[in-house]
């Protein structure tokens, strides 16, 4: 009966999607470990998923883009819905696939499974990246991480760390760039990588460096050179445009090698942004042309699903689209040591594929850091409690999530760029970033009908909850500031940003900078900056050397972080045990870390923020006080003493005391 029915979809015409589960389910899976190009004793072979075809061609090409197929080799039918070549000793160079379904030859497309491609991704390559050598990589070692709670993340577009002239920076654009140590910008400031490591991140989190679609990535071809990458083509390739030559299929690999092996011998580990929930275009893809219909959700109708907002969404919970997105994480994690994982619109992804995920990732290395964005672009047909939304956070373990409920609670919602939030004064905001401090756990203080975005906990350890005020996505920290707060002085807009994330750096749970923000960076007011050029993306120096009091007390902020546990307990009961919130007038938050929370060396800590525009008579507990933190000030060893019951604090402005 099973083959019965199987004929039949094979049959089926190609405009037609088989759309019901039911019917993807008698699809043949492959449990083996050796899709795509492998090498077996110096042997080639390629085994391709393709179980609806009635043919399936590999065709070899000598470049990687152009010209006439040298050969063509029929891959024979084998086990699983799989089609497998062994390749004749002499073959190299590029190669494509074809199939046949229904009577009808498909377009010529890349192995899903591919790990090097030619230029633009269009062909495959015969290169077998366990052969790149890379001198000093066999002795490369993740940076040590005692806890997911020690890290600090700063995120990063490739190119803007080092096409400013004003970087130092000799590959603008490249890895090589993110590679390059020791650079100096204006007035001697570090740059590039230098930057990184003066800041204090533990990680940083790069922007899609897999092969995405929208770079030509011919030398001297006119069109875009800037894209933030969200429009996969080649899930498990290294991007070619930010290559020093993308022509050359092991160039790209072994730049980011190099890439990485650098900053892990500077000791910052690395995260790549992964967009595995949708594909540059679903009715062109390889998934679509070798095997219709099953890489993609669809509505009844026969329509695309799209909850990415970008015309598609994979079906991550089909069998062979899991193995897909699993094996294809795991490579990066094995062959490039990558140390993080951030899933865009993780709310796509269904729970059972981030549960393999993490699973697998254990296996390599349980250090690995996975998170996401726990939403979607828009509605998907896949039930929403099979799906990894923010509010399904506590059905997984080590995987973590975005809050935005602090982050629109300090700084105001992220669409409406002239709202401003609890920083800039704006009532109401207190109980959504109180919800950030305890890091989206349950709390008996929090009054979780008044947050703004949930009105319950959905972090079962703080770890699984990244707070910020800023990201990639939207403005800028600075351009927001600006945008929504008329009538304010400069003076007074800092003040602003450095309480916004002074709450972020305080708060328990995983802090996220957009790197940049550390020194006031703007974007020129534009929210959207995806395929904006290089001149609005950027990271321009001349703002660190200019701002150099900003990012120096940012320094400040990341290294007290570092040396006290009591602001990253590892627990949710930790949390409710150390933290207890204070009563405080409207417009401000006061709490203590007491009885030294984590095992901190100071015993008891009172943290005030008052975001009202006028000064505040906050009570704290009787006793004699160090004060370590005043607005843009921060010193250990004390900016002076303060004696109870009550602390005035002036508008926009942070306070931390210390017990003497």
């Amino acid at each position: 009966m099973k083959a019965l029915l199987f004929v039949a979809i094979a049959l089926l015409p190609f405009a037609v999607h088989a759309q019901t589960d039911t019917l993807y389910a008698q699809y043949p899976t492959y449990a083996g470990k050796d899709l795509g190009l492998t090498y077996q004793n110096t042997k080639a072979y390629i085994r391709v998923w393709a179980p609806t075809a009635g043919a399936l061609e590999l065709k070899v090409y000598a470049n990687g883009e152009g010209g006439a197929a040298t050969q063509t080799l029929a891959m024979q039918k084998d086990a699983g819905g799989t089609w497998v070549l062994a390749l004749p000793n002499s073959t190299a160079g590029f190669y494509t696939l074809q199939a046949t379904i229904a009577g009808k030859q498909m377009a010529e497309v890349t192995d899903p499974y591919a790990h090097a491609v030619g230029i633009n991704g269009r062909r495959a390559a015969f290169t077998d990246p366990a052969l790149i050598e890379l001198p000093g990589w066999e002795l490369s070692k993740r940076p040590v991480l005692k806890s997911f709670n020690d890290i600090i993340l700063g995120e990063l577009h490739v190119r803007d760390l080092s096409t400013n002239p004003n970087s130092g920076i000799s590959y603008p654009g490249k890895y090589l760039g993110v590679a390059q140590t020791g650079t100096k910008g204006p007035a001697g400031v570090s740059t590039g990588q230098a930057h990184l490591l003066e800041l204090g991140i533990t990680h940083l989190h790069l922007l899609p460096t897999n092969d995405f679609n929208s770079i030509n990535e011919q030398p001297g071809q006119k069109g875009p050179t800037f894209n933030w990458g969200y429009d996969p083509l080649n899930y498990t390739v290294p991007e070619g445009s930010f290559a020093t030559d993308a022509t050359n299929p092991v160039t790209r690999l072994k730049e980011f090698k190099q890439m990485v092996y650098s900053l892990h011998r500077s000791g910052l580990r690395v995260v790549l942004d992964v967009v595995y929930n949708h594909v540059a275009d679903a009715g062109s893809s390889n998934f679509e042309q070798l095997v219709p219909g099953y890489y993609f959700r669809h509505w009844a109708d026969g329509r695309y699903s799209d909850a990415s907002g970008c015309g598609n969404e994979i079906a991550s919970d089909r069998p062979m689209v899991r193995k897909l997105i699993v094996e294809s994480v795991a490579y990066w994690a094995r062959v490039y040591m990558i140390d993080g994982f951030r899933f865009d619109l993780m709310g796509i992804l269904d729970l059972e594929t981030m549960r393999q995920v993490r699973t697998t990732l254990d296996a390599i290395d349980p250090t690995i850091y996975v998170y996401g964005e726990g939403w979607t672009a828009g509605s998907s047909p896949y039930p929403e409690k099979l799906r990894a939304l923010k509010a399904n956070t506590g059905q997984l373990t080590g995987v973590a999530a975005f809050g935005d409920e602090l982050r629109d609670g300090v700084k105001g919602h992220f669409s409406r760029h002239d709202e401003t939030g609890f920083a800039g004064g704006r009532p109401g905001c207190e109980e959504s970033v109180k919800f950030g401090i305890v890091a989206a756990t349950q709390h008996p203080q929090v009054v979780y009908s008044k947050v703004n975005a949930s009105k319950a906990p959905w972090a079962t350890s703080p770890a699984q909850c990244i707070n910020y005020v800023a990201c990639h996505d939207d403005m800028v920290l600075w351009d927001k500031i600006v945008a929504s707060t008329p009538g304010f002085t400069e003076a007074e807009r800092v003040k602003v940003d450095i309480l916004s994330n002074t709450i972020v750096f305080t708060a328990q749970g995983v802090p996220f900078l957009p790197i940049g923000d550390e020194f006031l960076r703007t974007k020129k007011g534009i929210s959207n900056s995806y395929n904006k050029p290089d001149s609005i993306n950027q990271l321009d120096y001349t703002y660190k050397a200019n701002n150099l009091s900003v990012f120096n007390y940012y320094k400040k902020l990341v290294a007290m972080r570092k040396a006290h546990p009591a602001f990253k307990l590892s627990t949710a009961e930790a949390i409710r045990t150390h933290l207890e919130f204070l009563p405080s007038p409207a417009g401000t938050i006061a709490y203590t870390l007491k009885n030294n929370a984590g095992g901190d060396t100071w015993q008891n800590i009172v943290v005030v923020f008052n975001g009202s525009r006028a000064s505040a008579n906050v009570a704290v507990p009787a006793g004699t006080y160090k004060v370590v933190l005043r607005g843009a000030e921060l010193d250990e060893a004390g900016l002076g003493t303060h004696t109870g019951p009550t602390l005035d604090v002036p508008a926009a402005t942070a306070v931390i005391l210390v017990t003497k």
